[in-house]
C-alpha cells in the first residue's frame, strides 16, 4: 500500500494482477468504513461532497475505477465482475476487512456483484439509482448515447449532464455543463473506455444472483430520474430478500449530488442502524 497525505485525505494506490494501476482517497477515522462506487463516469470525484460530510463519523474510501482519472486501464476484460474485483483489490490495499458498501448506478451493478463474491466482507449494501437487470428502455437510451458519443463526444457527455439533474438544478448551476463539456472523452482511448462501460453495464444482469444477497440492503430511487427510473428500483427491491427502499420526489439521476443534504442524511441514518 502507497499512502500519501493531501490535504483531508489520505490516499490509497493498488495494482490488480493484470496491471491496473488504481488511485483511491480515504478520509475519516471510524472503526465503520464506507466504500463508495462510482457509476457510468467511474470517477471519485462524483463523491467528493458526499465522502467529506459522511466522513465526519464514518471511514470513506472513494476511487477512480480502471482507466478513468488518476488510474490506468490493465488488461483485463471490462466486466461487472472486473470492477466488482477491483474493490475488493482496493480494500485489501487500504487495509480494511469488512465495510458498508455504496454504488450508485452501474456502481450499483459493481455492489451487487461484489456483496455477492464476498460476502463476508460487507454488513451491509447501499443501492443507490440502479438497477437489477436491464430493459428495453435502458437498451434504447444506452444505444441512443453510444451512438452520439460516435458523432460527438461533446455533445455526448453535455447530454449525458442535462438528462442526469433536473432541470432546475441545473439553471442554478450551468457550470456543471460548462465542465461536462471540456471532461469530453475526446481522444479515441477515452471514448472507447465509455464504450467498454456502457456494454458492461448492459451485460449485467442481477436475477440469478439477487436471492444470494442476504445482507441488509437499502435502495435508492429518484422519482424523475430519466437514465435508471424509479420503476427499475421497484423491481430491484422485490428481488432483494432484505431490501427496503427510498424514493426521493425529486433529484434526477445524480440525486446523491443535486439532493446532497437529504441523501447524505439518509445514508448516515440507515448505517446508523446496521
Amino acid at each position: 500500500m502507497n499512502l500519501r497525505q493531501w490535504a483531508d485525505d489520505v490516499a490509497v494506490e493498488a495494482v490488480t494482477p493484470d496491471g491496473a494501476n488504481l488511485k483511491g482517497w480515504m478520509r475519516g477515522s471510524s472503526s465503520r468504513t464506507l466504500l463508495l462506487v462510482s457509476g457510468l463516469g467511474g470517477s471519485a470525484a462524483f463523491w467528493r461532497a458526499a465522502s467529506a460530510a459522511l466522513a465526519r463519523d464514518l471511514q470513506v474510501l472513494r476511487f477512480d475505477q480502471r482507466g478513468i482519472g488518476h488510474s490506468t486501464r490493465g488488461t483485463a476484460e471490462c466486466t461487472i465482475r472486473t470492477l466488482a474485483e477491483d474493490c475488493l483489490t482496493m480494500l485489501d490495499a487500504a487495509g480494511i476487512e469488512r465495510c458498508v458498501v455504496l454504488g450508485h448506478s452501474t456502481g450499483g451493478c459493481i455492489a451487487q456483484t461484489l456483496t455477492c463474491v464476498a460476502p463476508d466482507r460487507f454488513e451491509g449494501a447501499i443501492l443507490s439509482g440502479t438497477w437489477l437487470k436491464p430493459g428495453a428502455y435502458m437498451q434504447s437510451l444506452f444505444d441512443a448515447r453510444r451512438e452520439l458519443l460516435t458523432v460527438s463526444p461533446a455533445a455526448y457527455a453535455v447530454n449525458a449532464t442535462l438528462i442526469s439533474y433536473p432541470p432546475d438544478w441545473l439553471q442554478k448551476n450551468m457550470q456543471v455543463v460548462a465542465a461536462s463539456r471540456a471532461n469530453a472523452p475526446a481522444s479515441a482511448e477515452a471514448r472507447a473506455i465509455v464504450e467498454q462501460r456502457i456494454e458492461a453495464l448492459l451485460a449485467f444482469d442481477g436475477t440469478e444472483q439477487a436471492s444470494q444477497l442476504q445482507l441488509p440492503i437499502q435502495v435508492f430511487s429518484a422519482r424523475d430520474d430519466l437514465v435508471i427510473p424509479s420503476f427499475m428500483q421497484d423491481e430491484l427491491v422485490a428481488a432483494l430478500p432484505q431490501a427496503s427502499l427510498v424514493n426521493f420526489r425529486q433529484g434526477g439521476h445524480f440525486f446523491p449530488v443535486s439532493r446532497h443534504d437529504a441523501f447524505v442524511r439518509k445514508v448516515r441514518s440507515w448505517i446508523k442502524k446496521l
